[in-house]
């Protein structure tokens, strides 16, 4: 079994969540891969500027896992905090990202495609009382 980890962030701003659409079709939050000997912080914060050109705040208080196989043989954890835009302009990545849209919470359920993405908003809302 072969072990794969990313860190990303749940991005609040304004009321409204930040959700992309990855080059494959389906929508959820900016995350990616720890590199090397990178902090959970320091990956999501990196993931976040690669994939969307923005600055963000992590918020270390709220930590979200989320586990899952993507394909045969994999186990994936990903790890989610709550950001907050501090800068920046939206760029999708190209070759990674198809559209970014800052939604509010009803709209960014619908449009969210994995029921694990859908339960990590859940838990931020809830936490922040939003």
């Amino acid at each position: 079994m072969n072990y794969e980890k990313s860190c990303g962030a749940i991005i609040f701003d304004n009321n409204k969540v930040l959700v992309i659409q990855q080059t494959m079709g389906h929508w959820g939050f900016p995350k990616g891969h720890v590199e090397g000997v990178e902090t959970e912080v320091e990956t999501a914060i990196r993931e976040i500027k690669e994939e969307t050109n923005l600055d963000v705040e992590i918020n270390k208080s709220y930590r979200y896992v989320e586990h899952y196989s993507p394909k045969e043989d994999v186990e994936k954890e990903v790890v989610y905090f709550i950001a907050k835009k501090t800068g920046g302009n939206i760029v999708a990545q190209e070759g990674e990202v198809q559209n970014i849209e800052w939604l509010n919470i009803d709209e960014a359920m619908r449009k969210l495609t994995y029921e694990g993405s859908k339960n990590v908003l859940k838990k931020a809302i809830k936490d922040l009382n939003i």
